[in-house]
C-alpha cells in the first residue's frame, strides 16, 4: 500500500490551524503613542503679542502668531534669494543628507530580509552526486568492491509558527528603527538649513563690522593727517600725534581677526552646501540681503510633538524599545517548527524523476524553555531599555519646549536690545562729529576725541552685531518649531 504525502500533511492540518489560529497574539504590550503635553504655553508669563520695535532697519515688531503652523520653506521669509539657492543646492548636495539617505535603504533592506526569513516559509532545492564503493567484505561477502554512482535532488520546505509573535516583534522594533532613520533624516534636513541661515546672517554681521572698522579706520587717517598738520603749526604735541597713532594702528589690529572670521564663514557656507572650500562663485551675503519677517508662528505644544523631528525619533526610539520587550518575553513561550522534504534518490539519472525513487519526510518540533535564567534575565533587560526610552522621550519633549521658550524669550529681549544699541549708535555717532568739529578749531581735546572714536566705534560694531541676532533668532525659533522639510528632487 503507498501512503502519498498529501494524506500524511491532511493528518496534520488541524495542527497547523490551531497553531495559525495562536500566531495572531504577539507577547507583551502592544506600543501606544506618548500622550502631548499637558501644558498649553511655553513660558511661566504670557508673551506680549509683539515685539518692541525701533527706527533702526531691523527694528520692526515681530507678531507672534499663536497656533499657526509653521512653512516647509521657512528661510523664504527672509526675502533673500541667495540664501533660497544656497539652502536648494544643500538639500540636493549635501554629503551628510546623502548618507542619512542611505542609512534609511539599509534599514528598510533590513527590515525586508528580516521579513523574509521569519514570515514566510523557507524552501530550499539541493541537487547532489556522488560515487561511493562499498567493501562486501566485512558483511562476509566476495565480490571486492562494489562501486556505484548515487544521485538525489530534494526540496525542503520549512516554517516556524510564531506563536509567541516573538518574529513579529523583532519585526515590529526593525520598522519602527526605520521610522527613527527617517526621521532623523528630516532632522538633519532642518538642522542643515537652519545652519546655512545662520552661517549667512554671521557672515553678514561680519561683513558690517568690516565695513564699520574700515570706515573708522579712515576717519582716524584723515584725523591724524590734521593732527600732524596742527602739530607743524604749533597748535598740537607729539604726545596727541602719538596718541592718535595708537588709536589708528589698534584699529587696524582688529580687521585681521575680522577678516579670518569671516572668511571661515565662507569656507563652511561652501561645505554645508556639498562644495569644496575653495569653490568659486559662492554667495557673500551683507545685512541688506535680509528682511526680518514680520509674522511668526508659534504652534501649540500640543502640536509641537508631532512637528519636531527630535521628538519623533525619540518617539521612534521608544516603539523599538517596547518591541523588543514583547521580543524577549516571546522567548519564554514555545516554538512550534515544521518541516517537509521531498525528494528522490537513484543509481541513474534516468531514474531520479521515476515513481520509484521518491524519499519524503516531515517533521514537527516543539520548544519550550524549561530552565534558562538568561531569557529572563533578557527580559528585565529589555524591560530596563523601556523605561530609558520612555524617560529619554520625555526628557526630549522638555528640552524642546525649552528651545521654544529660549527662543520666543530671545526675540523678545534682543528686541530691546537692538533698540537700545540703536540709539546708543546714534548718540555715540552725533557726540563723535561734535568732538571732530570741536577737536579741528582746538576747543576740545585729543583725549576727547580719542574716546569719541572708541564709543562710535564700539556702538556700531554692537549694533550689526544686534542687528544680526535678531535675525539669528528668528531662524532659532523656526528652527524650535520644527516643521518637517519635504526631500528636494
Amino acid at each position: 500500500m503507498t501512503t502519498y504525502p498529501g494524506k500524511f500533511i491532511h493528518r496534520y492540518f488541524w495542527l497547523g490551524t490551531f497553531t495559525l489560529m495562536l500566531a495572531g497574539c504577539a507577547a507583551g504590550p502592544d506600543f501606544k503613542p506618548p500622550a502631548a503635553p499637558d501644558v498649553t504655553t511655553y513660558t511661566s508669563t504670557s508673551l506680549p503679542a509683539q515685539t518692541a520695535s525701533s527706527p533702526d532697519a531691523f527694528g520692526a515688531a515681530q507678531h507672534f502668531m499663536p497656533g499657526a503652523m509653521t512653512s516647509a520653506t521657512w528661510w523664504q521669509q527672509f526675502n533673500s534669494p541667495k540664501l533660497d539657492a544656497l539652502i536648494q543646492q544643500a538639500l540636493v548636495g549635501s554629503p551628510t543628507l546623502e548618507a542619512a539617505q542611505a542609512v534609511i535603504r539599509q534599514a528598510e533592506q533590513n527590515y525586508e530580509a528580516q521579513a523574509g526569513a521569519s514570515l514566510y516559509p523557507q524552501a530550499n532545492l539541493k541537487l547532489g552526486a556522488q560515487r561511493q564503493a562499498i567493501n562486501a567484505a566485512p558483511q562476509g561477502k566476495t565480490g571486492g568492491n562494489n562501486v556505484f554512482n548515487l544521485y538525489n535532488t530534494t526540496l525542503a520546505v520549512s516554517y516556524n509558527f510564531d506563536l509567541s509573535g516573538a518574529n513579529r516583534r523583532a519585526l515590529e522594533a526593525l520598522a519602527a528603527q526605520t521610522d527613527y532613520q527617517r526621521f532623523q533624516l528630516d532632522g538633519a534636513r532642518l538642522t542643515l538649513a537652519a545652519n546655512i541661515a545662520i552661517t549667512a546672517i554671521t557672515q553678514a554681521q561680519l561683513a558690517a563690522q568690516i565695513d564699520t572698522s574700515n570706515a573708522i579706520i579712515a576717519t582716524e587717517t584723515e584725523q591724524l593727517r590734521i593732527t600732524r598738520e596742527r602739530m607743524r603749526l604749533g597748535a598740537a604735541s607729539e604726545i596727541e600725534v602719538s596718541a592718535l597713532r595708537t588709536q589708528l594702528e589698534q584699529t587696524r589690529a582688529t580687521l585681521p581677526s575680522l577678516r579670518n572670521r569671516w572668511q571661515q564663514t565662507s569656507h563652511l557656507l561652501a561645505v554645508l552646501a556639498g562644495q569644496p572650500p575653495g569653490t568659486a562663485g559662492m554667495p557673500q551675503f551683507t545685512l541688506a540681503d535680509f528682511t526680518l519677517p514680520s509674522n511668526l508662528p508659534v504652534s501649540v505644544p500640543s502640536a509641537l510633538v508631532r512637528q519636531r523631528p527630535d521628538i519623533q525619533a525619540a518617539e521612534a526610539l521608544f516603539h523599538v524599545a517596547n518591541a523588543k520587550h514583547g521580543e524577549a518575553i516571546a522567548k519564554q513561550y514555545p516554538q512550534i517548527s515544521l518541516t517537509a522534504n521531498l525528494g528522490s534518490q537513484a543509481l541513474t539519472t534516468a531514474a531520479l524523476f521515476g515513481t520509484s525513487s521518491m524519499v519524503w519526510g516531515l517533521a514537527g518540533q516543539l520548544t519550550q524553555p524549561l530552565f534558562n535564567l538568561g531569557l529572563r534575565a533578557e527580559a528585565r533587560a529589555a524591560e530596563a531599555g523601556f523605561d530609558a526610552a520612555a524617560a529619554n522621550y520625555r526628557q526630549t519633549v522638555l528640552q524642546a519646549l525649552r528651545s521654544v521658550a529660549d527662543s520666543l524669550r530671545a526675540l523678545d529681549n534682543d528686541a530691546l536690545t537692538l533698540a537700545a544699541q540703536a540709539a546708543a549708535a546714534d548718540s555715540a555717532q552725533n557726540s563723535l562729529q561734535l568732538a571732530q568739529q570741536q577737536y579741528k578749531f582746538g576747543v576740545a581735546s585729543y583725549v576727547q576725541l580719542l574716546t569719541a572714536q572708541m564709543q562710535a566705534q564700539q556702538a556700531q560694531i554692537s549694533l550689526a552685531s544686534a542687528q544680526a541676532q535678531r535675525l539669528t533668532d528668528t531662524v532659532a525659533l523656526y528652527q524650535a518649531m520644527g516643521n518637517k522639510l519635504e526631500p528636494v528632487k
